[in-house]
């Protein structure tokens, strides 16, 4: 009598997936640029469902994969399948934390993503939603109200839309406590974002900074409506050959002028004393002509030049530190050089834009600005007080330019030659 071998068949599973393979092998030599644009369109939302329930099957594998990390000593299926699969270690730890979720505990979810109605981004926004829902107050039966309430939104809606729709899915299931389960939603997300606001500071090298960083949506909101505000003036502005600068380089322009705006009575207190940036120059750089100007110091060791300095010292927010030859402290800025708030409502009832020619500019969108400058003997009144836009007030302190008092009190600008 022959000996027997006891053999097991593969799992049906591994028998699907080389059937897969086998058929894509084929497809690869298939050229898609002939087909019609119906063709196409069809092509790409199939292929699509196709990858999100190739995903879901995925995700069921992962789910009952415990195993096969106690078999190679990893710390969980997810640190296995992002080293064997060449995927980056946190999507696939979020991906097998998901692949649990739609296994145990939002079977719906889990049976929309394997028949492609549901992709893996609004999967993962879907189970995050549920998973910030109250511990208490939320029934069972609520809970999968929103579940199926939420999935039926992914038909529509793409993962960012559907976060948005997601905050407020008991206000659809179940309203009576709605209110109350999003206010503390929200104050788990508020104090999540103070957690995990950061910004960094990093000069380049080249006389700029890069600025990175996370602040809250609530900041970045008020940021975002003071900048564009300081940038409207800015709305028609032109390089020189005359295309529009972009929307970025005006908002990076319009923090500058927000920051220069600062009043110094609303900044905090250093040592008893109002935050001032204070500018360091010799009194011959300050009383130099714009074409021989110099270079001035911040307190920080940074440098700008000394026309630079000029502008901000028609400014509220700086303090002039002039020094003697022997850097000797000759004078220190004070506020009766800068016009007054009483001052600036003068000039404001007397004029109704730019006083730069040709400028429309509104002149609530206007600076006050010397018109004989008060390092040349300028006095600080309304007889040499100017409004200018943002935009003519650099021009106003720009070396490259040369300033044209007109009889009607307009500036005229012209380049040095």
């Amino acid at each position: 009598m022959e000996g027997t071998r006891e053999t097991r068949d593969q799992h049906p599973l591994l028998d699907l997936v080389a059937a897969i393979s086998d058929r894509l092998d084929k497809a690869g030599s298939v050229n898609p640029t002939f087909m019609s644009t119906t063709e196409k369109a069809t092509a790409l939302r199939e292929l699509s469902t196709l990858v999100t329930r190739s995903q879901g099957l995925l995700l069921s594998v992962l789910a009952a994969s415990g195993d096969v990390a106690d078999e190679v000593g990893a710390r969980s299926v997810g640190e296995w399948y992002a080293a064997s699969t060449r995927h980056d270690h946190r999507p696939s730890i979020g991906l097998t934390r998901l692949a649990r979720s739609v296994e145990t505990d939002y079977v719906h979810l889990g049976a929309a993503v394997l028949d492609g109605r549901v992709n893996l981004e609004q999967a993962q926004v879907v189970a995050q939603a549920l998973d910030e829902l109250p511990a208490d107050g939320v029934s069972p039966e609520v809970r999968e109200r929103a579940e199926l309430h939420l999935i039926g939104l992914a038909d529509d809606w793409a993962p960012t839309p559907l976060r948005r729709l997601a905050r407020k899915v008991l206000e659809v299931v179940a309203p009576e406590i709605g209110d109350d389960a999003e206010r503390r939603a929200l104050e788990r997300e508020e104090q999540r974002a103070a957690e995990r606001a950061r910004l960094s500071l990093t000069p380049l090298g080249d006389g700029t900074t890069r600025l990175t960083g996370r602040v809250p949506d609530a900041t970045a909101a008020r940021l975002r409506t003071y900048l564009e505000a300081f940038a409207s003036p800015r709305r028609t502005a032109s390089e020189a050959d005359g295309q529009r600068v972009p929307a970025p380089r005006l908002l990076a322009l319009a923090l500058t002028d927000l920051l220069e705006s600062l009043p110094a009575d609303v900044l905090p207190a250093h040592g008893g004393t109002a935050t001032t940036v204070t500018v360091h120059l010799r009194l011959d750089q300050l009383r130099a002509d714009l074409e021989r100007a110099g270079i001035a110091t911040l307190e920080t060791g940074d440098a700008i030049t000394a026309s630079h300095a000029r502008r901000l010292a028609c400014q509220a927010k700086i303090v002039p530190v002039v020094l003697g030859g022997k850097s000797q402290v000759l004078d220190l800025g004070r506020s009766r050089r800068l016009h007054t708030p009483a001052q600036r409502k003068a000039l404001r009832s007397q004029h109704d834009q730019c006083q730069a020619e040709g400028c429309t500019v509104p002149v609530a969108w206007c600076e006050t600005h010397h018109s004989h400058p008060w390092s040349h003997g300028g006095a600080t009144d309304l007889a040499n007080a100017a409004l200018l836009c943002t935009h003519h007030h650099h021009r106003a302190h720009d070396t490259r330019y040369l300033t044209h008092l007109m009889a009607n009190g307009d500036h005229r600008f012209t380049r040095r030659t």
